[in-house]
């Protein structure tokens, strides 16, 4: 067996799927209760083709303690492997909920650039309630951000830097200590702070937001998507020839 695909093994036998709505209330009633460091990550196809070649970001992915399903190339994972995909987990509609059980709480945001972060941050004050402790960019050193969760001590870290830096920040602010989720939100803050607007609901719902995403950025994502989602699919073709359902299984 591959290395990548003992890799992928790692991640799909860590990833939780959510069924119902009933599931999802539990889902955010345990992440506003976290009583101890946790870290909450979003896996999605683009996720899964950097585990393949990038060994840390797969080991930071790993030792996050909440994974979601995100996108429709992973519901297609799952069902290649006789597995129910549960619902679409993706973090610009969860985060969102999950910032307003929040309200009235200690929030830090870094990530993203001037002016869009400022913009998010003040649209998250105004719909959801929180209280924002630190607002940072998303391209400080590492020590930056562990010396600011120790400063102001937020209950919720916001992180907007996108794959795989994002999940290192986390994975080195577990050790800071003290009751805080950590939340690698991807382009949440771009999303919420109108530099990148969502694809129309019936394209969502569809699963295509990607192909709006590619039309309205299409050099940045182009290797992302264009390249990227056929290799996804090749290697989830190969990854259940090696027999993934039966080891997930065990």
């Amino acid at each position: 067996m591959a290395h990548w695909q003992k890799r992928w093994d790692s991640i799909i036998g860590k990833l939780e799927t959510v069924a119902d709505d009933a599931a999802t209330q539990r889902l955010l009633d345990r992440m506003a209760a976290a009583q101890a460091p946790t870290v909450l990550g979003f896996v999605n196809a683009h996720a899964m083709n950097l585990v393949v070649r990038d060994r840390a970001y797969s080991q930071a992915l790993s030792a996050a303690d909440v994974l979601l399903r995100d996108g429709a190339g992973m519901a297609i994972l799952y069902r290649h492997l006789g597995l129910e995909p549960g619902r679409n987990m993706n973090g610009t509609d969860f985060i969102p909920r999950l910032m307003a059980a929040y309200r009235g709480r200690r929030v830090a945001f870094w990530g993203t650039r001037q002016p869009f972060l400022d913009q998010a941050v003040q649209r998250c004050a105004a719909l959801f309630g929180v209280v924002p402790v630190s607002v940072h960019d998303g391209f400080a050193s590492i020590e930056t951000y562990l010396q600011l969760a120790r400063e102001r001590q937020p209950e919720l870290i916001v992180l907007g830097m996108g794959m795989p830096r994002q999940e290192a920040v986390a994975a080195r602010l577990v050790a800071t200590g003290g009751p805080c989720l950590i939340v690698c939100g991807g382009a949440i803050l771009d999303f919420l702070g109108g530099k990148v607007s969502r694809a129309p609901k019936w394209l969502r719902r569809l699963g295509g937001e990607w192909l709006y995403r590619l039309s309205r950025e299409p050099k940045r994502l182009f290797t992302r998507y264009v390249v990227g989602n056929p290799l996804f699919l090749l290697r989830t073709l190969l990854y259940r020839r090696s027999g993934a359902a039966g080891r997930l299984a065990r």
